[in-house]
């Protein structure tokens, strides 16, 4: 359950809003968080937020997200990566004193209100969950982690929920408290603090869907793949959310020549090419 103090969030980081059609042909309003570019991407979490066992720093989720988001905009987005191995996300956290420092919540400074990001990506939970951390602290450390950023900038802020792993006695006693169905809980408590903070949240269980290759040998991080999949389901929820995204994409509608000739394949079977006004 979320804390009954917190403070919520009331700044405009997104008010445009675009009618759409719902099935029965009638107007809807689809809520619009980002109408502009994004200029600075920062990522805080732990080591799968810092590259993790992907085979190289391009194919870690952090730098995939900020390609998918550079080529479908004008200019690219620049990517701070501020991931920690071992990380949690307070100095509550049971685990703290045998976690990677600093925690979260004493890094905001230097590692991301220093940048003035106007995309941050929150990626807390596994090591948490391994950790020992309850579910109620863990809520009520994350929702003062969104309230400090947001008293020093208003980036559009991801929550996303906990990674998938397949072996939990990594890391010996001090780090196995933890099982897929915590991570499960772990998950809703992170979806209802973006729901109560208006933050964007990205189910990544869903998106691993408890698929062991995705997971490197080490049973703990993302291989390859799995990084393919956090950026994807990343990058899936903004284009869904932001129309800034759309910006350059629209703009190359009117102006892109048309490429396509299927007269080819037509001719193969003694037809004339199909050529409609638009297709």
């Amino acid at each position: 359950m979320l804390s009954s103090s917190h403070r919520p969030y009331h700044r405009g980081v997104a008010a445009q809003v675009e009618p759409t059609l719902t099935r029965k042909g009638m107007a809807d309003v689809k809520r619009d968080w980002k109408a502009e570019e994004f200029e600075v991407l920062v990522t805080l979490g732990e080591s799968t937020t810092a590259g993790g066992w992907s085979s190289s720093r391009e194919r870690c989720w952090a730098s995939r997200l900020a390609a998918l988001i550079s080529d479908v905009q004008s200019r690219p987005v620049r990517l701070v990566n501020s991931g920690i191995g071992a990380n949690v996300i307070s100095v509550s956290s049971p685990a703290y004193e045998h976690s990677g420092k600093p925690a979260a919540s004493e890094r905001l400074g230097m590692h991301v209100l220093a940048h003035r990001p106007d995309l941050l990506v929150i990626s807390y939970g596994l090591n948490d969950a391994r950790g020992g951390t309850p579910t109620s602290l863990f809520a009520s450390e994350l929702e003062l982690l969104v309230d400090d950023v947001r008293s020093a900038c208003a980036p559009l802020v991801v929550l996303a929920g906990p990674y998938f792993m397949t072996d939990f006695t990594v890391g010996g006693e001090r780090w196995s408290h933890a099982d897929i169905d915590l991570f499960e809980e772990f998950n809703r408590v992170v979806a209802a603090v973006a729901e109560d903070r208006a933050c964007l949240f990205v189910d990544l269980l869903a998106g691993y869907d408890r698929t062991p290759w995705l997971i490197h040998h080490d049973g703990v991080h993302a291989n390859d793949l799995g990084h393919l999949v956090v950026a994807n389901r990343i990058f899936e929820k903004l284009v869904q959310c932001c129309s800034g995204l759309a910006l350059h994409t629209r703009a190359l509608e009117r102006t892109a020549p048309r490429w396509r000739d299927e007269s080819t394949l037509s001719a193969d079977y003694g037809h004339r090419p199909f050529q409609p006004e638009s297709t």
